[in-house]
């Protein structure tokens, strides 16, 4: 578990965010509950989804919301470009959003990638662990002592 707050592309989603309620503000009120509202969610969710897999235990759960996060980034670069075409918002506007977006979309590929890395040096080091027991363990049959019968024992309870 790590501290979202020190991550660098939660603090550029948080930014991206903050940007994404100040554009949707000229939005048309007939958009209130559409795009207007898609795009805030999607915002947010790039953000919430990065602190809430970095309070979750392991890699392959952060990954998962991180993937979640990806596919978050992805609709609102959609919606932003539908933003555009709607002129709701101008094409440098739109630019300079996108840029920002796919800013946020590297670097959640980078993070990504390192955990599946670390995942997988990971899962090498234990299938090499398991190698060398199963090797370490392999004795042949002559080595290993044939099992004794139990004697004929009274037990405690029966003295």
């Amino acid at each position: 578990m790590q501290d979202f707050r020190k991550l660098d592309v939660w603090q550029l989603a948080r930014r991206l965010t903050k940007s994404i309620y100040e554009l949707t503000r000229i939005f048309p009120a007939s958009e209130e509950f559409g795009l207007k509202a898609q795009m805030r969610r999607a915002s947010v969710s790039i953000c919430a989804n990065i602190a809430e897999g970095c309070g979750r235990r392991g890699d392959r759960e952060f990954g998962r919301f991180l993937d979640v996060a990806m596919g978050s980034a992805c609709e609102l670069e959609c919606e932003t470009i539908l933003s555009c075409d709607l002129a709701f918002i101008t094409e440098t506007v739109q630019k300079q959003t996108v840029d920002a977006v796919i800013q946020v979309k590297r670097m959640l590929g980078g993070l990504m990638g390192r955990l599946d890395r670390r995942s997988q040096g990971e899962a090498e080091l234990i299938a090499k662990s398991h190698a060398e027991t199963r090797r370490r363990n392999k004795r042949p049959v002559a080595d290993i002592a044939p099992c004794e019968a139990p004697r004929n024992r009274r037990r405690k309870a029966d003295s």
